[in-house]
């Protein structure tokens, strides 16, 4: 008996298992490639693709969480100048001459539980409990109180740079410089009136003239100091001195200008004769102390005009020196944004590269499913009618003809 015909046949069969195996396998996996030797070079190309796929996805979790930290950061930063700015309406209200005692009080109030919320501020912490002032040591409360009821910062200036993208690096940390590094006074000087003044005087700063020689007088040591003395007639003179070297003398005139060490100073109210004021290269002033030296002043009882001139020149010095932390945190909420805006700009760059890489790997190996049900449906129809058929050639027997 010839058995070709029940070689072929099962050969056929077998082949066609073979490939409803694969197809069943292509359809469940979504590739055509399962493995290397099918077709080297797409396997490679997809292999190349899912490890370009992976690191997308790395970079696309640390841009996550790094929105998600300076997203808190920068809410904090608009919690402090929303502060800054009431501590500044507060200031103004005190200054403005017509306030009663009892709105003083309500004041001072003001400034105590502002004190209360920028430290509250200042240990921001994101949702898996980390604080983001703390700089490296995020896991400790960066602004705590000491024995003698001082804010002091914990934390450190380090800072940490995150991959966004195999070019681009961001901060990933924040620290607590911008709410203890800003200078006292207008940044340059500040103005101190003597304890023992009898005259309502005060010198109030106008902004520098010249900013270099300015700036060359905040990085001295030598202080000015300013009296006022009775004149030969029945008016004040006042002399300014440095390192015991007279650099400025003349007649007072109240509300006159008055230029030393490059800046602008304004001669208000009336000192009187033996009256002094300091003006002192400026020197770094934490925002606690800061809000500290304003509690203190309006807490105090100023009931005669020289005591009132003596806290007023203690607020407007407050003021210019609370312009200083204005300015730096929103100069620090600037940077924050520009550091944002990279990251949601990697991001979506990410995201486009992720589809184009996406895509190349289904081009190399991605199975088309519609075909691939398709042509199982045919090889499956096929097997069976195959099936069928050599099933009926089985059963055929030359003795059911004799």
């Amino acid at each position: 008996m010839d058995l070709a015909f029940y070689t072929n046949f099962s050969n056929s069969l077998t082949q066609q298992e073979a490939q409803v195996s694969q197809l069943q396998t292509q359809i469940s996996t979504g590739y055509t490639v399962q493995t290397p030797d099918q077709n080297p070079g797409a396997w490679e190309a997809a292999t190349v693709g899912q490890d370009q796929l992976s690191a997308l996805s790395n970079d696309n979790n640390t841009q996550a969480a790094i929105q998600v930290q300076l997203g808190t950061v920068n809410d904090a930063y608009q919690s402090a100048s929303n502060l800054f700015n009431n501590v500044q309406s507060v200031l103004e209200q005190a200054l403005n001459g017509t306030t009663s005692t009892q709105n003083l009080l309500a004041l001072t109030a003001q400034v105590s539980a502002a004190q209360t919320q920028l430290q509250a501020i200042g240990n921001t912490t994101t949702a898996t409990g980390t604080y983001v002032f703390g700089g490296t040591r995020g896991s400790v409360p960066p602004f705590q109180t000491d024995a003698n009821g001082n804010v002091m910062y914990l934390g450190d200036g380090g800072q940490s740079q995150a991959a966004i993208t195999p070019d681009i690096n961001a901060s990933t940390i924040a620290n607590g410089d911008v709410f203890v590094s800003a200078l006292s006074g207008n940044g340059y000087s500040s103005v101190t009136a003597t304890s023992t003044n009898t005259g309502t005087g005060q010198v109030l700063s106008l902004g520098p003239v010249s900013a270099a020689t300015a700036a060359a007088f905040q990085a001295s040591s030598a202080p000015i100091t300013l009296s006022f003395a009775a004149g030969s007639s029945s008016g004040l003179t006042y002399t300014a001195t440095q390192g015991g070297v007279q650099i400025a003398t003349g007649n007072f005139t109240s509300g006159q200008s008055l230029q030393l060490a490059g800046q602008d100073f304004q001669l208000a109210g009336t000192p009187a004769s033996g009256d002094s004021f300091t003006i002192s290269p400026s020197r770094p002033q934490t925002a606690f102390a800061l809000l500290q030296t304003v509690y203190n002043a309006l807490h105090s009882s100023a009931s005669t005009p020289a005591q009132v001139a003596q806290t007023n020149q203690i607020l407007n010095n407050s003021l210019a020196g609370l312009a200083q932390y204005q300015q730096a945190v929103v100069t620090a909420q600037a940077q924050n944004g520009v550091t944002l805006q990279a990251v949601a700009n990697a991001s979506t760059s990410n995201t486009n590269q992720t589809t184009q890489v996406q895509t190349a790997v289904q081009n190399a190996t991605g199975v088309n499913t519609p075909v691939a049900i398709a042509t199982l449906d045919e090889t499956l129809t096929a097997l069976q009618a195959a099936m069928k058929t050599f099933g009926n050639v089985q059963n055929l027997s030359l003795f059911q003809y004799i």
